[in-house]
Parts: structure tokens; C-alpha cells; sequence
């Protein structure tokens, strides 16, 4: 029988496949169907800086508003007893999940500043999470900010996180850095126990009608799977932790490739989002069926078989390739 059981920020997960925050992970009616589906894992919604800074913001204004005025109108100030604000939706979410569901949950993080709200972190672990996902989402647009003044401040990010915590974590990364070998040694030596590769870009787009800017959101398709192929074969040589893919990831020939360039497991949530939870059901048998036919014993055996340091010609992976794709395209015939 193929074993699908891999390791995961020091984790043993039953199967690669990993549910990743969205509105599936956060709708409690899905866990149970994700697990059953197959999902090794879930990672929950994540808790965002602003969002923390935003109501804890507001339950402060809306307090401080009239506290000046007669105190014969006092009666008419709002009452916030049992007010929840910050981390505690996340918190329930946690407590419920892991009272739902028998797989590892992973709470997320998404901010891009160290401060004292990485607390939460270690709010998020004590709720019984079994590690924290730290994604690192940032628009820089300040142009007197420079890249090593960002990379410094992850770096730092991740070490104030790492040390509130006492889980594993992961931190989620986009793929924008100039130099991305080195700094995933970076963050790793921060003490980041795994990377999730890539973070996806939401770009805004114009509305012609209104000229408003709009944030638009459009689900991933199996070709942006390449992207983080590329970089998981070539960290795979350097990355002493774990390394997750993250985008594109619709079919099980998406996992398997990624799988054979280093992943240890892979991360869904456009195909969640399209076809639901039973989507995990037909990844795995195609996964399955692929591995029988070809007497893998399990995903152990292929994982890393076809990365940058196992494969015959490294330079497929480096700029050596690029004058090869180039010269491939092949035009059809009119």
C-alpha cells in the first residue's frame, strides 16, 4: 500500500496535502470533510496586524468618546463588557478545530512588523495550536526604503515571533527577493522551521466605469505551481527545514511535481474554493495511481528525487535554462 505519510515542521502528517488558509479552512463545517478528504493538515485564516491595530483602535475611540462630556450622559456611552477584539475569533477557531478534528492545526499569522502584537502568537499556540504560520505579506511602495532594511525587518520579525512561541514555525514568504537562496538561509537561521513557497501578489485593477481601484481577487491556476517548483528544487540543497509549496496546486500530477523537486507537503486552496473539500479525494487517487504504476513505496522515497542536486544537469534549474525556453517555442502551423 503507498504511503502518503511525510514530515512536516517536525509534524507526522498521514498525507502531503495540506489545507491552506481561505474561507474553506475557516468555515468550521469544512474540517470534518477535509479531514475525511485526506487533508494532513489545516491551516486556519490568518489573524492580520492591521486587523488587530484597526478594532483594538476603535473599541479605544469608541471609549474614549464623550468621556469629557457631562457625566449625566454618561448612561448613553456604550457598554463593552465581553467586547472581543484582536485574537479572539482566532482563538476560538483554534480551540474549536482541535476539539473537531484529529490532524495538526496550524494558526497563521500575517504581519510584516515586529511589535507586541506577536503575542498572539504565542495566544494562538497556547490555544492549542500545533504551529504557527508566520506570513510575511508587504507591499513595499516607500522608495527610501531599501531591501536590506526589509529583509532585516523580517529577520527580526521572525525572531520576536520564535520567541514567543513554543511550536513550530513556518513562515510564508513571497518570491520578490533579489537574492531568495539567501535570504531563505536568512530566515532560517532566524529561526523559521520551515518556508511556504510563494506567497500570491493580489494585485488591484481599475474599474472603467468608476476609475476606482479595486483589490480583485482571482484564483491560482496549475501553471503558477511552476514558480514555486523552480525555488523548492533549488533550496531543497540548502533548506535544512521543511519546505512547502504553496500555489497551483489543483491536480496530482501538481503534487507530484513539486513533491520529486523537495516538497514535503503541498498546499491547496483555489481547488478547495472551485470544487470543495472532496477535491483532496481525487488528487490523492491521482497521486496514488501515478506512484503504484511506478513502484514508489511512498512519498518519502520520491520526495527531492528530481531537485536541483539530484538531477543530472543542475543548470536546468539556473539562467542556463532560460536561453533553452526560450528557443523551445515551437510556432503551429497556419
Amino acid at each position: 500500500m503507498t504511503d502518503l505519510t511525510t514530515m512536516y515542521l517536525g509534524l507526522t502528517l498521514h498525507s502531503p496535502l495540506v489545507a491552506s488558509p481561505g474561507p474553506v479552512t475557516g468555515d468550521p463545517a469544512m474540517w470534518r470533510r477535509l479531514e475525511a478528504a485526506g487533508a494532513g493538515a489545516i491551516v486556519l485564516p490568518s489573524l492580520f496586524e492591521e486587523q488587530v491595530e484597526h478594532e483594538a483602535f476603535a473599541v479605544e475611540y469608541a471609549i474614549s468618546t464623550g468621556a469629557d462630556s457631562n457625566g449625566e450622559a454618561l448612561s448613553y456611552l456604550p457598554s463593552f463588557d465581553g467586547v472581543r477584539v484582536g485574537p479572539d475569533h482566532h482563538l476560538d477557531l483554534v480551540e474549536d478545530a482541535k476539539a473537531d478534528v484529529s490532524i495538526p492545526v496550524i494558526a497563521s499569522l500575517n504581519g510584516v512588523s515586529p511589535g507586541g502584537w506577536v503575542r498572539y502568537g504565542k495566544q494562538l499556540a497556547e490555544a492549542g495550536a500545533d504551529a504557527i504560520e508566520l506570513n510575511l505579506y508587504d507591499t513595499v511602495t516607500d522608495p527610501m526604503t531599501s531591501a536590506a532594511e526589509v529583509e532585516r525587518r523580517y529577520m527580526e520579525l521572525i525572531e520576536e515571533v520564535k520567541a514567543e512561541i513554543s511550536v513550530p514555525l513556518a513562515v510564508k514568504i513571497g518570491p520578490w527577493f533579489t537574492a531568495l537562496a539567501h535570504t531563505a538561509k536568512s530566515f532560517e537561521l532566524a529561526g523559521a522551521d520551515g518556508l511556504v513557497l510563494f506567497n500570491r501578489l493580489y494585485q488591484p485593477d481599475i474599474d472603467l466605469d468608476t476609475l476606482e481601484v479595486r483589490p480583485t481577487l482571482r484564483l491560482s491556476s496549475s501553471d503558477e505551481s511552476r514558480l514555486s517548483l523552480h525555488w523548492i528544487g533549488v533550496l531543497r540543497e540548502f533548506v535544512r527545514g521543511s519546505l512547502a509549496a504553496s500555489s497551483g496546486v489543483h491536480t496530482g500530477a501538481d503534487a507530484l511535481k513539486l513533491l520529486l523537486a523537495g516538497a514535503d507537503v503541498v498546499m491547496v486552496t483555489s481547488a478547495l474554493l472551485r470544487h470543495g473539500p472532496e477535491h483532496l479525494l481525487e488528487i490523492r487517487r491521482e497521486m496514488v495511481t501515478w506512484m503504484d504504476e511506478r513502484d514508489y513505496d511512498g512519498v518519502r522515497q520520491l520526495r527531492g528525487s528530481v531537485s536541483r542536486a539530484n538531477v543530472p544537469d543542475p543548470t536546468v534549474y539556473d539562467r542556463a535554462n532560460y536561453f533553452q525556453v526560450l528557443h523551445s517555442w515551437v510556432p503551429s502551423p497556419r
